[in-house]
């Protein structure tokens, strides 16, 4: 299937690693459609190298940027401003039909079958379910829809600052018109919405496909040694160690040794790495040697903030198992 593609984006190393991560995923799985990524200019040349070797076609283009400080400040994620390059994938018109993959996703079998459904379908969002999330999408590339998301844009900007608000805004019947355009949320199953309704996930969750880890951590944010298992006190509330593990197994296993690779080669002199570039080596050496970052602390004051606005931890000084033990400890 020469004409269809699962596409994604990176416009940083650290979403670079996530990229690799998803490529390699789809290729362990046996699919059967070619693999794109779109990247900014902010990929240094270890990473572009590396990307070629497990995608495809790698696709440099501009990054376009929202700006919109203040409605992405109510997510709290002005990062995500970035995200509008996403638009640049309704461009690549040599393929008929792709599916688009956010770089933190995490595939668990193959998904081929997502080249069956038609533009747009997406899985709801968990915040808003007659919202769909643009991390995993199924689209047909269009240099007209492209031109047109792209005056949407400018005349009514993006609600939530993302591309989210933008495609949600041009494809605003998605809620009502066709329901054989809702994903199952299996193939968007958001690692946050896992601890707001476990008891769902503990009965459909074996079925997941894809795994979003939605939030400001990702798992690359973590660094874990070759005997090192995920736990509640090393991951945010808002992943799941089970699913980190898996991320990172992927990663040192088929993702590492390339970086490696390119990390440990000399270049002369002439070619010698930019200051960003530099980063990059010195990240792979940390990763090499599995150092940990130090664990934050959280004041009491800012655990309080954080339970007044759901935003608790619950994997870590907040779970259950801590909550009980300091009731045992008043009781006895």
């Amino acid at each position: 299937m020469t004409d269809q593609a699962f596409v994604t984006l990176a416009t940083n190393d650290s979403y670079a690693k996530g990229a690799m991560v998803l490529g390699v995923c789809l290729r362990n799985h046996k699919t059967s459609r070619k693999l794109t990524i779109l990247i900014g200019d902010d990929i240094s040349q270890p990473c572009r190298s590396v990307l070629s070797q497990i995608f495809d076609e790698v696709c440099e283009v501009s990054v376009l940027d929202s700006g919109d400080v203040t409605r992405l400040a109510m997510m709290k994620r002005p990062e995500l401003g970035v995200t509008f390059t996403k638009l640049h994938c309704w461009n690549l018109t040599h393929y008929s039909k792709c599916v688009f993959m956010d770089a933190d996703t995490l595939v668990l079998c193959n998904i081929d079958e997502l080249f069956e459904r038609d533009e747009l379908s997406a899985a709801p969002d968990p915040g808003w379910p007659d919202c769909f999330n643009s991390g995993v999408f199924v689209f047909q590339p269009s240099k007209e829809t492209y031109t047109e998301l792209l005056n949407s844009c400018m005349q009514h900007g993006s609600f939530d600052g993302g591309d989210q608000g933008v495609l949600n805004n041009y494809f605003s019947d998605w809620a009502t018109a066709d329901i054989a355009k809702h994903l199952p949320f299996i193939y968007n199953l958001s690692s946050v919405s896992i601890y707001t309704y476990l008891p769902a996930f503990k009965q459909f969750g074996h079925n997941a496909k894809v795994i979003h880890f939605l939030g400001e951590k990702k798992p690359w944010d973590y660094q874990l040694g070759d005997d090192e298992e995920c736990s509640s006190e090393k991951v945010s509330s808002s992943l799941h160690p089970d699913f980190v593990q898996q991320w990172w197994c992927v990663f040192k296993s088929s993702v590492l040794p390339l970086l490696l690779k390119e990390h440990t080669h000399t270049p002369p002199l002439s070619d010698m790495p930019s200051v960003k570039q530099k980063s990059v080596y010195v990240e792979a050496a940390r990763v090499e040697k599995c150092v940990d970052p130090p664990a934050p602390q959280t004041s009491s004051q800012d655990r309080k903030q954080k339970w007044e606005q759901g935003d608790a931890d619950y994997l870590g000084e907040d779970s259950f198992e801590h909550i009980e033990r300091k009731l045992d400890s008043f009781l006895m």
